[in-house]
């Protein structure tokens, strides 16, 4: 499948980085383009690419969304993603790292707007990135490995995700509708940033 990823901080390289190994061809997207990026083009193999971000979501199957919230609203031509699954891998801060007060919407129901022909999935945000590079494990049950969510109202956009998930060595728990489940993943809420077992995510969630 090809993969991309939009945002080429600390998270998004990690992602990357898992995407590769597993076999994905990985295209990856910074702000400034993908000039900056040649050195982690190489090191990720001759199936990775960079290009701006508007050309990855274009070029890309699935499209991760790992930028600065703020940046999000205007980063994309709606019609680059129109049709394909859009994971929000974003979390809404403020400079400061201050969580934005959304009222009592998720920031999930935002990005949905931002986007709307896109099959959009809540999932990626709540894992610090040096969890994500070293904790996922292919040799030990679902119950036992750490826990990533998933939440969305697109059955089959949810159940491409959690493939994902599960094919990179983690666990994908279903938290709901993108509302519901958002707010439960999103700083503030019940999961973020806890690396939690499946079996211990459930016992939090009470399913």
């Amino acid at each position: 499948m090809k993969t991309g990823v939009i945002g080429a901080g600390r998270i998004g390289t990690t992602l990357a980085r898992l995407l590769a190994v597993a076999g994905h061809e990985v295209r990856i997207a910074n702000a400034s383009g993908g000039e900056r990026l040649a050195a982690l083009v190489a090191e990720l193999g001759p199936a990775a690419s960079a290009g701006s971000a508007e050309k990855v979501a274009r070029e890309a199957d699935l499209v991760v969304l790992m930028v600065p919230f703020g940046s999000a609203r205007t980063l994309l031509p709606p019609t680059s993603v129109s049709g394909k699954v859009l994971v929000d891998a974003m979390n809404a801060f403020a400079e400061g790292g201050v969580p934005l007060d959304l009222g009592e919407r998720g920031s999930s129901e935002l990005v949905a707007e931002w986007y709307p022909s896109a099959r959009l999935v809540k999932s990626l945000n709540t894992m610090y990135f040096k969890t994500l590079g070293t904790a996922g494990r292919t040799d030990v049950e679902p119950a036992e490995r750490l826990a990533h969510y998933v939440a969305g109202d697109d059955p089959g956009a949810n159940k491409t995700v959690a493939d994902l998930i599960y094919e990179l060595g983690f666990a994908p728990v279903a938290t709901g509708s993108l509302r519901t489940g958002g707010l439960l993943q999103q700083p503030g809420g019940p999961l973020f940033n806890k690396p939690l077992t499946e079996r211990q995510s459930r016992a939090v969630l009470g399913f």
